[in-house]
């Protein structure tokens, strides 16, 4: 499979992973067949499945097809009207990036697929049961009836199961762990960070601009790599992922080791470019450990809203994004880079620093939580937590201890009483001990 033709795939699955209409489609399809299988399924009177098989008429099945049809479709309406108060209810009070989750919800597509899967298969069952060639008769697959019973009592199951399922999955708790879990999973899939610096475009760079507007969503900087050294030329993407593109902005620099030497057309590097950085309507957590940072961070400043005013949810989003920085501050952070030494290619998709996602976490909560010294001392846990996976990285000590400043100075701004600024300073003196 060519990577263009593979990356078109895992664009594919990931649309289809945050939809709530694909596996229910499959699932009404797969009844379908599985419909027409046992409605070939003949059961004489000595067979082993003719106490498994419906004893009722002809009539007996169509009235029943037509009860569980009914039926069914009223519990969709029941739980589309639930999933969307749950869609509602995490957009206004926690975050509208948390939309995305819910779609993905893995539960809420099963049930949604046994539904419409049981409602397919008992209407399909209609035109088979009891009529043949427009008359009435009184052959009828009894076993695929059979089926439509058992569809029933798994649908009767899941009314119960998605209750608490939604029940369940509205909870802080639940919401904050799959984003620190989703996240966390996206580091170790992320491929090893360079951490020197980037490379800047020299002035007789040509410039590959953006053929549509959109999230860079994922970046493969070895999917450039062999056209990069066939040229023998080096090319510098510009957006992170997860940052906006405009469509004719430049998104990539290109340039030859020296100002004489050919540049091929920077045209000509525009498909490749399209092919190798994939910009989608939305970001998404594929690469961007960023985005579920963001999440939290919205969570966190939600909560910290005077329409809401809720510190101890803040409280624990820093902790959850308290397992998050650990995991950042334990690995290398900087560039995605591919380089073709014989060739003199390299290829960079620029990347966050550990003090990137720092200040951009620390900012906002900071700046919306000064006045509340919980969430200072929480912000100055983290970064405790964060000095102990840091070593002795200068860089990375110098990030924490800016940050830690800047905590302080917040709270001694916005607390009006000095007893309440006592933990926040005890939690500073910890932090300063640590970083020596």
């Amino acid at each position: 499979m060519t990577p263009p033709s593979r990356l078109r795939r895992d664009a594919l699955r990931e649309y289809a992973a945050g939809s709530l209409w694909v596996q229910p489609a499959i699932a009404a399809l797969a009844a379908l067949l599985v419909g027409t299988l046992l409605s070939l399924v003949r059961v004489g009177p000595r067979s082993l499945l003719a106490p498994l098989a419906f004893q009722g008429t002809a009539d007996d099945a169509r009235t029943l097809l037509i009860s569980i049809a009914g039926t069914v479709v009223t519990v969709i309406a029941l739980v589309l009207g639930l999933t969307v108060v749950a869609l509602q209810l995490s957009s206004t009070q926690f975050s509208p990036r948390l939309l995305r989750n819910f779609l993905r919800d893995r539960p809420t597509q099963w049930v949604l697929s046994v539904y419409l899967a049981t409602f397919v298969y008992s209407a399909a069952g209609l035109y088979t049961v009891g009529v043949a060639s427009g008359n009435r008769i009184q052959d009828f697959p009894r076993i695929a009836v059979t089926g439509a019973i058992v569809l029933l009592f798994a649908t009767l199951g899941m009314v119960v199961y998605f209750a608490d399922h939604l029940a369940h999955s509205l909870q802080i708790d639940r919401i904050t762990e799959y984003v620190q879990t989703s996240t966390l999973a996206v580091l170790q899939k992320k491929p090893g960070m360079v951490e020197e610096p980037a490379p800047v475009a020299p002035p007789w760079a040509s410039i590959v601009r953006a053929t549509r507007s959109g999230y860079v969503e994922t970046a493969h900087p070895e999917l450039l790599l062999p056209l990069a050294a066939r040229h023998r030329v080096s090319v510098l993407i510009q957006p992170r992922v997860g940052e906006h593109v405009v469509e004719g902005t430049a998104i990539a620099w290109l340039w030859a080791a020296a100002p004489d030497d050919p540049t091929p057309d920077a045209g000509a590097f525009e498909r490749a470019v399209g092919d190798a950085v994939r910009i989608g309507f939305e970001r998404t957590l594929e690469q961007d450990a960023a985005f579920g940072i963001r999440q939290l961070v919205d969570i966190a400043c939600k909560a910290l809203s005077p329409a809401v005013n809720d510190p101890y949810t803040a409280v624990q989003s820093i902790d959850h994004l308290s397992v998050i920085f650990a995991a950042l501050a334990a690995r290398p952070l900087g560039d995605d880079v591919a380089r073709d030494a014989a060739a003199g290619a390299i290829v960079v998709v620029p990347g966050r620093r550990f003090g990137d996602y720092l200040a951009t976490m620390c900012g906002l909560i900071r700046r919306f939580g000064a006045q509340e010294p919980t969430v200072s001392v929480a912000l100055l846990r983290l970064l405790g937590d964060c000095r102990s996976f840091v070593g002795q990285d200068a860089v990375r000590l110098a990030d924490i201890r800016r940050e830690g400043d800047l905590i302080v100075a917040d709270a001694e701004r916005a607390v009006v009483q000095p007893a309440d600024l006592e933990q926040v300073r005890e939690a500073a003196g910890r932090l300063a001990r640590s970083l020596g």
